[in-house]
């Protein structure tokens, strides 16, 4: 009852709210080494090039024989770590994922992987350092075959695939409004990027085409951000539409039953599938308030994240750091800074050697009598004048 009401896990920068507790998810359910663990498995027989020649799904015992971290996983990609055991296991899923990954993306999967801000905490939980991670092979052979999970079970147990008329829960993602879609147009026209089409059926590829344009450049977080606005948000349903972003028919969370309650669902769904008797108007209940949950829960992390880089600027008011314009509105400049991506806004009335004014069309500040122009992504040097807790905000004076 309690892991339904709070419907997911929810990962603060200096905590996490768990949806199961700690004794289920980090011990009882967790994959531990050397030790036998109950579990609802997806089972594939994959040949040397990748191909599923064979699958099964249901309920397993497993005892692992390692745990690796991502950092030690990726030193053996990389070739980095030759002592390992399981070198030549890891390098052989490296290989199928990246053939995996290459095989969704040309079908018109998005790809909006990027960095990640995270947060060097002393003893009492306060910022120290702030540092960018990045999505590396290792974090992408655990996402590919995960998403392999997801798919095949939702193929396997959705009505169309079944024949049967048992209701099931999947993770759809709707298709892009086209009215979005032209504001992105226009927008990423106006710092001098092109978005190929506007029509649903045209606009992964359009966008991936977009992201490849902006890979590297100073406006490539912003646009990003613009992008991934123009997209329907993922939910859970009974009713299958698909995953447009995945490229996928068929969809679902099946593997993080510890985190999410959709999977818990679907491994109860998963066990008494014979029998038939889960009802639809309940799940879909149940569907609504986790895509609300998750919501909030998203919402509280992002909130937690501005928030300890406003705690991590407490003390450097008065110093200097190079950013980049990574936002433009009628009343001030965001600038965003370099080394911590710590975002906070110039306002226009504190830049007193002129008055300047927001071209709308352009999207640009103007300076009206000297003409200065500020635009997306110029490179900025910054003051920070004040930091404002509460309102998780930052105010910056341009140098």
């Amino acid at each position: 009852k309690e892991a339904r009401k709070r419907a997911t896990s929810v990962y603060l920068v200096d905590r996490v709210v768990p949806m199961l507790p700690e004794v289920l998810s980090n011990f009882v359910c967790s994959l531990r080494p050397q030790e036998e663990k109950l579990c609802m498995s997806a089972v594939f027989r994959i040949n040397e090039s990748g191909k599923i020649l064979d699958q099964w799904f249901g309920r397993t015992v497993i005892k692992s024989d390692k745990r690796f971290t991502y950092d030690q996983a990726q030193a053996l990609i990389e070739g980095t770590n030759l002592d390992e055991t399981f070198g030549p296991e890891v390098k052989r899923f490296h290989k199928w994922a990246t053939e995996y990954r290459k095989k969704r993306i040309s079908s018109g999967a998005l790809e909006f992987s990027g960095i990640e801000v995270k947060f060097k905490l002393d003893k009492e939980g306060k910022p120290i350092g702030v540092y960018q991670k990045i999505m590396k092979d290792a974090n992408h052979l655990i996402e590919e075959f995960m998403l392999l999970a997801n798919r095949r079970v939702a193929q396997k147990f959705s009505k169309k695939q079944s024949g049967k008329k048992n209701p099931f829960v999947f993770r759809v993602h709707d298709s892009p409004d086209p009215d979005k879609l032209i504001l992105l147009k226009n927008f990423v026209s106006g710092l001098g990027y092109k978005l190929k089409s506007v029509k649903p059926e045209n606009a992964s590829s359009a966008l991936n085409d977009l992201l490849d344009q902006v890979k590297g450049k100073p406006e490539e977080d912003v646009i990003k951000v613009m992008a991934i606005r123009s997209m329907a948000k993922a939910i859970y349903t009974t009713q299958n539409i698909g995953h447009y972003g995945l490229a996928f028919d068929f969809y679902t969370h099946f593997t993080s039953p510890i985190r999410r309650y959709p999977d818990v669902l679907v491994h109860r769904l998963i066990e008494n599938f014979e029998a038939g008797s889960a009802n639809q108007d309940e799940l879909e209940k149940l569907c609504k308030h986790s895509s609300e949950i998750e919501k909030r829960a998203s919402d509280a992390e992002r909130a937690s994240i501005k928030y300890k880089q406003v705690e991590f600027m407490l003390n450097k008011i008065g110093e200097h750091f190079d950013g980049h314009i990574s936002g433009l509105t009628r009343w001030g400049i965001f600038v965003e800074l370099a080394d911590t991506k710590v975002e906070g806004m110039v306002p226009l009335s504190s830049m007193d050697d002129d008055i300047y004014r927001y071209d709308e069309r352009k999207n640009r500040i103007v300076g009206q009598r000297y003409k200065e122009i500020f635009e997306f992504g110029d490179k900025v040097r910054v003051k920070v004048n004040g930091a404002d807790l509460l309102q998780k905000q930052l105010d910056f004076r341009l140098l």
